[in-house]
């Protein structure tokens, strides 16, 4: 059979569904409080196998948030909506590697080969309860007030400081259930072929599992995250790509047997 030799190149990006790699728990499953600390240790084994393209590709991928991020508006929305869709990305050339093939920038934009719509909804929905989120808060607690803590409260007074400091932290704990339902929705959607509601619920079951080892895990990733931002955030590098494969080798302990 001939080929075209004018024809662009492909990156071999491994299919997502083609290795089941244990058989799925629906829900997830409840694993040891020390897991938290595996996971990251995992995820830095991942990092090893190619580093230098593990740093490749996050580049590119802060490049391209950061243009985003100067487009007014539309920018930051979009940004939202598609964190997921590279987010699926990542995760299919972190099982690429695991079954023997290269990690390439292409591994990047898989998401929009695979599962773009889905994705693309986890996205959608994040953002609208987002916003959500935020406006409630903002008319319970008063937007001036809001709006003195998240200038800073130079000209305010200690009560409105206060106002509105606690709705800030009134917005993180609302905002924690829906960082559990999208931790593992990219995941689920390319892996597991289910839609965007069913991935945030099964996503959000997975974490309420595993409050204590993702609690070890954010303690350690708190730290982490100190020391890569030392030295300029050159850290950054490498923590990076470590908690993106992290994110995969949680979604295999939680979500996958043997």
């Amino acid at each position: 059979m001939s080929t075209n030799p004018y024809s662009a190149p492909t990156a071999a990006v491994a299919d997502p569904g083609s290795a089941t790699q244990g058989s799925y728990v629906p829900g997830g499953r409840a694993v040891a409080a020390g897991r938290g600390w595996d996971w990251i240790a995992s995820g830095w084994e991942l990092f090893k196998r190619q580093a230098g393209m593990w740093i490749a590709l996050m580049l590119v991928a802060f490049v391209i948030f950061l243009v985003m991020a100067f487009i007014p508006f539309i920018g930051s929305l979009a940004m939202t909506v598609l964190s997921p869709v590279f987010g699926a990305g990542v995760v299919i050339g972190c099982r690429a590697i695991e079954e023997g093939h290269e990690l390439e920038i292409g591994h990047l934009f898989a998401g929009f080969k695979e599962k773009l719509g889905p994705l693309a909804t986890v996205g959608a929905i994040y953002l609208g309860a987002t916003i959500a989120i935020v406006l409630l808060v903002m008319l319970v607690a008063g937007f001036s007030a809001f709006g003195v803590f998240m200038g800073g409260g130079r000209a305010a007074s200690p009560a409105a400081f206060m106002v509105g400091l606690l709705a800030a932290l009134v917005v993180l704990a609302l905002m924690l259930p829906l960082f559990m339902a999208i931790w593992f929705a990219p995941a689920l959607v390319v892996f597991q072929n289910q839609g965007a509601v069913e991935a945030m619920k099964e996503s959000f079951s997975g974490c309420l599992r595993n409050i204590v080892p993702f609690l070890v895990y954010s303690v350690v990733m708190l730290v982490l995250s100190v020391l890569a931002s030392i030295p300029l955030g050159l850290g950054w590098l490498v923590l990076a790509p470590v908690v993106a494969a992290s994110l995969y080798t949680s979604y295999k302990d939680i979500y996958l047997t043997a």
